[in-house]
């Protein structure tokens, strides 16, 4: 059985001291603490404003929404640059670079800007027409049919499963696998949720 005192966002469990600290300026504010993803998440009318961790180098707060943070004093960083679209972290590496009175400012602000609706919605994705699927579909239209019954999601998942097909001899024989599945309304990845 795990050790339930390692946390999933503390890789090296060095810095429970530190997390500590940053949990008792949480508690000095209006957010409500809960277990999300291995690691403390602190919300705000059930939307997640920030989260703490502690990794190899570094422990942080990660704010959810940080892009709308002014952050006028420059400790946010994107983790991920080109991928991560809202999340911001604040890194320390020292428990001497605290400063309660400016992470009280931030949290303020990032319920604020909760309040405010400032928050960030994930782009949809664009639909992929496979004409491979399409063509397929309009000859049969009980396939068609049960095609249609799924869900937007599921039908991507099998678009997007005959269009990755490079040679038209695979796309074929996924289609052959495929036929049972959509007639039963199952989702292409049903079996590993």
């Amino acid at each position: 059985m795990k050790d339930e005192a390692k946390h999933t966002w503390d890789k090296v469990n060095s810095w429970a001291e530190e997390l500590d600290l940053l949990k008792s300026i949480m508690a000095q504010t209006t957010l409500v603490e809960t277990r999300k993803w291995g690691s403390e998440v602190y919300t705000h009318n059930g939307k997640n404003i920030i989260g703490l961790g502690g990794f190899k180098n570094y422990f942080t707060i990660w704010f959810f929404n940080g892009v709308y943070l002014k952050d006028e004093a420059k400790v946010l960083v994107n983790a991920q640059e080109g991928v991560t679209k809202a999340l911001r972290q604040w890194r320390f590496y020292d428990k001497s670079e605290i400063n309660e009175s400016m992470i009280l400012a931030y949290i303020a602000e990032a319920i604020s800007n909760e309040e405010k609706g400032l928050v960030h919605k994930p782009e949809k994705k664009a639909t992929i027409i496979s004409g491979f699927l399409h063509h397929q579909l309009a000859e049969d239209e009980l396939l068609k049919e049960h095609f249609e019954q799924l869900t937007p999601y599921k039908q991507r998942e099998y678009m997007e499963y005959i269009d990755t097909a490079k040679r038209e001899e695979t796309k074929i024989t996924r289609m052959e696998k495929i036929k049972p599945m959509i007639l039963a309304g199952k989702g292409l990845n049903d079996q590993y949720k």
